[in-house]
This record gives structure tokens, C-alpha cells and sequence, in this order.
């Protein structure tokens, strides 16, 4: 046993090393984020340690464990790829038996930066409620049990997905870390926000039935044995000592099922995957116009599903475009105008279209022979784009403006928010043809390496130019609502601004058509270089 748990823990400290050889950028990379973490770690040690005494800091730090455990459980899901270690069926043909091989890979969890923050946090909390020497006896158990359960409760998750995160489908849950990012941050906006106002007293009643939850019931039992309950105590300590153990038996049973059971969970019965493929191609079949137009469109939406880059990069734009003017209008500081935020996130997909087709673009290139195949597959994937983007940008500017209550603008932003996806629509399809740049496959980039000028010349530059592009509905807008009467007449600026976005979306496709046709071999040279 204890030769196989310093072998696993070697291989752990191994493979971080020679990851770190790999080149000095991630060399760098790794002492910077690892800087970084533990002065934040460090920080929020001394910020606890300064809450000692404050009316609710048991409630502080109760929440704070809590959220510190639901971290382990997700991060397994959207980072897969982040520890070679969690993924036991890579020992699968080793004879090894699953009860060693648990406390091995649980030593091994103990490994890192991950761990070392944890129990830097864990600490602060045991320490922001502590008194006495009861209150401080219990805390030396209290700490390393809640870090425990956070362990087990990682390696449990990572463990029953572990044929899913190592599909190539399954990977896509990795998509979710964009949104997951973004609306984490707009809800910790907005929590800071309401906890500034109100005080820490609002975590009370949330505080006193997640006290109860290992492992916060850990750090919750800290704070019963520093008020003299040691009764409540003790059964605090328990619950989380319990769950220590079912979550341990439960990775257990998971690892025996997966070393010794075969992988079927890519596996799908051939008439229903055929079934489902020529169900899914007869509805978008009648749903989209015929010809090379409805084929680039199909092609465009099947990326958006089914392409983990592109999905990634929707997924995100569709989040952010939604949270930034909706949580504005919640927290009372935001405008109706705030929507076209939408409009602009989703016109940046038009960007670099090619780039998501990769080395296959040259299968695309081959049907293109005119400026007029290019300009009906510009315009195709154009469509697809607006397939998408119009219905959401109406939703989000009509959910904004019913959270304000300023119904008379709707009109207004709508027609600001189409005419600024037109110019951006249009902008989009030249700097695709103009400047195309590669989207590597694997990894975490969405730029191949030496292209980066490029990229930020083509999205930065063409944000740039749909600004200078709207500028006409925008002056327009200003006018009417500043002159005597005008907003009277604003409602025009609806049906102004979707023809003005539908002209200039027209003029740019047209634009660009001879540049991607007589640019074919560069383009098909920039995108294949990731």
C-alpha cells in the first residue's frame, strides 16, 4: 500500500515537472498563476483572520467552505484536462486493486496548488470562528476533514464522468466554463452589491441550514465547540466524517466498475443514430431555403453545435450578451440602450469566418470559382448567423426594457441594435477574407501561435469600423431625442435601422466576394496553420 501510494504521488510530481519542460511560456505561465492564486489565498487568510469577533463571521465562514466544496465538485467538469491524475482508466492495466489504488490517487489529490489554497482558505474560516481551546482543538480535525471531503468529492464527480470528459463530446462540457465564468462573476457583482447595502446580516439565514452540509459543517462545528455545544459539535464533525466516507466508498465502486467494465459510452446503436441524423437533416432540410445557400446554412449551424471552439465561442457570446444589460437593469444602474450589447457580442461570430473550418476549408474552396459563389457563400453563412442572432436580440432588447419599464424606446434600440449587427455583419465577411487566421483544434487558444497581430487586427479593427458604419442611425437617434418634438417620430428609427442594417449587410457581403475568390490559396494557407 504504501509503495503504491508513493509511486502514484512520484507520477503526480512528475508529470507536473515535465509538463513545466515543456517550454518556458508554460513555465511562466504556471509560476505566475500559482503567484497569483496563493496571494489571493494568502489575502483572504489575513481577511479572515481580521474577521475574529465580527457579529457574523460563523456565517462567512460557513458559506465560504461551502462554496470552496461546490469548486471541487464542478472544476473536474469544465477542466478535464487539468490533472492527468483523474482520470484512473489510464491505469487500467496495471495490476493494481481498487482500495490501494484510491489512497494513492487521494494522496496524490493532496498534490498542487489547488490543494494548498484550499487548506490556506480552510484554515482562515476555522481560525475567523475559533475560541478557546475547545474552539482551536477542534479545528485541527475540522480542517483536514473538510479538505477531505472536498478531495473526495472531486475525485467522486471526476470519476462517474470519466468516460464522458474523455470523449470528444464529452469534452464540450468544457463549452459551460465561458458561462459559467460569466454569470459567476455577474452574480458575485451583484451579491457584493445587495451585501454592501444590506450588511453580512443577509447570510445569516442561509449560514444556519448550510452549517449543516459537510464539509461546512466542519468549520460549522468549529464555531458550535467555541460557543460551548459540543454536543453539536461533535455531530457536525460526524455528518462530515460521514460524508468522508460515502463519498471515498462511492469513488471506490465507481474505479472497481470502471477497470474492470468496457468503455460503451460513445457507443450508439447504428439504425438509432441513423435514425437521428436523417430526422435532424429532414427538419433543417425544410426549414432552410434550397440550393448552396441552404447548404452553407446547414453547415454553418452544424459547426455552432457540433464543433467545440465554435459552440464555445456562441456559448459565451450568448451569456455575456445577455447578462451585461439584464443585471445592469436588475441592480437599477443600467440603460434600454445597454442591449445593443447583444447585437455587438453575436456580430463578432462574422469574424473570421473561415478560420472555424480549419485545413477543411480547401473542400469549400473548390466549389468556389466566381465572385458570385463567394458572395452566395459568404452570404449563406451570413444567414445562419442571423438565424440566430435577430430572435435573441429582440428577446434581449424586449427583457431589458420591460425590467426598466421603458417601453416608449424599444422601437429605438431595436433599430440602433439591427443596424450595429448589420455594420457588423458587413465588416465581418471583409476581414474573413481579408484577414483570415487559424483556430487551433486542441487546447484552450483560439488563436494559432504567430497570428495574434492578425487577429486582433481583424476583430478589433472591424469592431472599429461597424462603429464608424452606424454612425448614421446613431447621429439619427441623437437628433430625434434632443430636438423639440422628435421623440415623437423616434418609432421610425425601427424600420430605418433594420433597412439600414439590411443595405450595408448587402454592401459588404458584395464587397468581399471578389476578394475571398481571388484570395483563396492565402486564405486556405492562414486558416490551416493551427
Amino acid at each position: 500500500m504504501t509503495d503504491v501510494t508513493a509511486t502514484v504521488v512520484r507520477l503526480k510530481l512528475s508529470l507536473l515537472r515535465n509538463g513545466l519542460r515543456q517550454s518556458g511560456g508554460r513555465r511562466a505561465a504556471f509560476v505566475a498563476s500559482a503567484v497569483v492564486a496563493l496571494l489571493f489565498a494568502v489575502l483572504q487568510l489575513l481577511g479572515l483572520v481580521l474577521l475574529r469577533g465580527h457579529a457574523h463571521a460563523d456565517a462567512v465562514a460557513v458559506l465560504g467552505a461551502a462554496v470552496l466544496a461546490l469548486g471541487w465538485a464542478v472544476m473536474p467538469l469544465f477542466f478535464p484536462g487539468g490533472d492527468e491524475t483523474l482520470d484512473p482508466t489510464r491505469l487500467v492495466m496495471l495490476p493494481l486493486r481498487p482500495r490501494p489504488l484510491v489512497r494513492a490517487l487521494l494522496a496524490a489529490s493532496l498534490v498542487g496548488i489547488g490543494p494548498l489554497v484550499s487548506l490556506l482558505l480552510l484554515v482562515g474560516c476555522a481560525v475567523a470562528v475559533a475560541h478557546g481551546a475547545a474552539g482551536y482543538g477542534v479545528a485541527v480535525v475540522a480542517v483536514p476533514l473538510a479538505l477531505l471531503v472536498c478531495v473526495a468529492l472531486a475525485r467522486a464527480v471526476a470519476a462517474a464522468n470519466v468516460r464522458l470528459l474523455s470523449s470528444r463530446r464529452g469534452r464540450d462540457l468544457a463549452v459551460l466554463s465561458g458561462l459559467v465564468v460569466a454569470v459567476g462573476a455577474q452574480l458575485v457583482n451583484f451579491g457584493a452589491q445587495s451585501l454592501g447595502s444590506a450588511g453580512l446580516g443577509r447570510l445569516a439565514p442561509v449560514a444556519d441550514v448550510v452549517r449543516w452540509l459537510p464539509p461546512a459543517s466542519a468549520i460549522g462545528a468549529v464555531h458550535s465547540a467555541s460557543e460551548g455545544s459540543y454536543g453539536t459539535a461533535v455531530l457536525q464533525l460526524g455528518l462530515s466524517l460521514a460524508a468522508s466516507a460515502l463519498l471515498v466508498g462511492a469513488w471506490a465502486r465507481t474505479l472497481t466498475r470502471l477497470m474492470t467494465s468496457p468503455d460503451g459510452s460513445t457507443l450508439q446503436a447504428p439504425d438509432a443514430a441513423d435514425r437521428g441524423r436523417s430526422s435532424a437533416g429532414g427538419v433543417l432540410g425544410r426549414l432552410l431555403p434550397g440550393g448552396r445557400t441552404g447548404t452553407v446554412m446547414a453547415r454553418s449551424l452544424r459547426y455552432v453545435w457540433r464543433d467545440p471552439k465554435t459552440k464555445a465561442a456562441w456559448v459565451t457570446s450568448l451569456a455575456i450578451g445577455l447578462i451585461v444589460p439584464v443585471f445592469n437593469a436588475l441592480q437599477g444602474t443600467g440603460s434600454v440602450y445597454f442591449a445593443c450589447f447583444a447585437a455587438g457580442m453575436l456580430g463578432i461570430q462574422m469574424y473570421n469566418q473561415f478560420g472555424q473550418d480549419t485545413s477543411a476549408f480547401w473542400m469549400v474552396a473548390m466549389t468556389v470559382s466566381s465572385a458570385r459563389d463567394a458572395y452566395v457563400e459568404l452570404r449563406g453563412r451570413a444567414l445562419a448567423l442571423l438565424a440566430i442572432t435577430l430572435p435573441y436580440t429582440a428577446l434581449v432588447t424586449v427583457l431589458t426594457t420591460a425590467l426598466l419599464g421603458d417601453w416608449p424606446r424599444l422601437p429605438e434600440v431595436l433599430g440602433l441594435a439591427f443596424a450595429l449587427l448589420g455594420a457588423m455583419l458587413a465588416t465581418g465577411a471583409w476581414t474573413s477574407a481579408r484577414f483570415p487566421y487559424s483556430i487551433p483544434q486542441e487546447g484552450h487558444r483560439n488563436v494559432a501561435p504567430g497570428q495574434t497581430g492578425l487577429a486582433c487586427i481583424a476583430i478589433f479593427g472591424g469592431m472599429v469600423a461597424a462603429a464608424l458604419l452606424s454612425s448614421p442611425v446613431i447621429a439619427l437617434t441623437i437628433a430625434l431625442n434632443v430636438s423639440a418634438g422628435g421623440e415623437e417620430w423616434t418609432w421610425l428609427l425601427l424600420p430605418a435601422g433594420a433597412a439600414y442594417g439590411a443595405t450595408i449587410t448587402w454592401a459588404g457581403l458584395r464587397m468581399a466576394a471578389p476578394r475571398t475568390a481571388a484570395c483563396l490559396p492565402e486564405i486556405l494557407l492562414a486558416v490551416s496553420k493551427g
